[in-house]
């Protein structure tokens, strides 16, 4: 929603300013200025990415409608989970939650939430180090390693669309600054017409250099900035379960291994120590 009313106070900033100085707002519309820009920087956008690239953008560009899913209540779903697991492995011992581990979907710990269990990569991720932990012969610093190389891996993966739209964005004016040299070489070979319609030749092939850089810093340059945003709120759900699993590793109660956890969180995702403890005991 954000993103639909940003884009309508750049189109009414930019060209409600431009009428009310007395421009004509018909002047402004030039589908061939567009088609030179857009089917430019589209054909560049397939030419400089691999198929894998283009699939995960045109997958994450609709989810810069929707608002963010890492919200202070799915980081409190996932506390409630943690928690659960690792004092089922405190009472009963790690065999106990094999089951869960291996089937997460039919898991009745899993199950209680539901936000979590929608997230097929934060299930993997947790269920591989518990799996993990099931096994035995752990050391913490190697598996603390193993965690930051899944991390950075997770990580690149999800910047790679911003990457993607971001360079598109910063070929746009380049693209512009393309269609109106064309204007400038049709207006060139027209030198014989009248004076105002020549005017409005080179009106048309300034237009082309406003569009490309209008598209690029008003439209296309913020979805990159979005979607770099959404991928770095990704990589600390991940952190999260990386700091409250070390933390019961290296010998902390679960309850103090969720507070661990709990600190790893950005302040305006962060519950309250009192506010996570009473969520967790309605959990149980």
């Amino acid at each position: 929603m954000l993103v639909i009313v940003g884009y309508v106070v750049v189109m009414a900033s930019v060209f409600g300013g431009f009428a009310m100085a007395g421009g004509h707002l018909g002047a402004l519309f030039q589908p061939l200025e567009l088609l030179m820009i857009g089917g430019g920087a589209a054909g560049a956008f397939f030419v400089g990415n691999n198929g894998k690239a283009i699939k995960a953008t045109l997958k994450d560009l609709p989810t810069v409608l929707k608002g963010s899913k890492y919200n202070k209540d799915s980081y409190m779903e996932l506390m409630a989970l943690l928690y659960e697991l690792l004092g089922k492995v405190r009472k009963e011992g790690l065999m106990s939650i094999e089951a869960d581990v291996e089937s997460p979907e039919e898991s009745p710990v899993f199950a209680k939430y539901p936000t979590i269990l929608a997230d097929h990569h934060v299930v993997e991720f947790i269920t591989d180090y518990l799996r993990i932990m099931v096994s035995g012969n752990l050391n913490a610093m190697e598996i603390e390693n193993l965690m930051d190389l899944e991390i950075e891996t997770h990580h690149h993966e999800a910047m790679i669309s911003s990457h993607c739209v971001a360079k598109l964005g910063d070929g746009l004016p380049a693209f512009g600054i393309v269609a109106a040299v064309m204007g400038v070489v049709h207006t060139m070979e027209s030198v014989g017409i009248p004076p105002a319609e020549l005017g409005m030749l080179i009106a048309h092939a300034l237009v082309g250099t406003f569009l490309g850089i209008l598209l690029a810093y008003g439209f296309v340059g913020p979805l990159a900035s979005l979607l770099e945003q959404k991928a770095e709120e990704g990589s600390k759900m991940f952190q999260t379960i990386k700091v409250t699993l070390l933390a019961n590793l290296n010998g902390y109660a679960p309850a103090m291994a969720v507070e661990f956890g709990r600190k790893a969180l950005n302040s305006t995702e962060r519950p309250g120590f009192s506010e996570l403890e009473e969520h967790v005991k309605q959990k149980r």
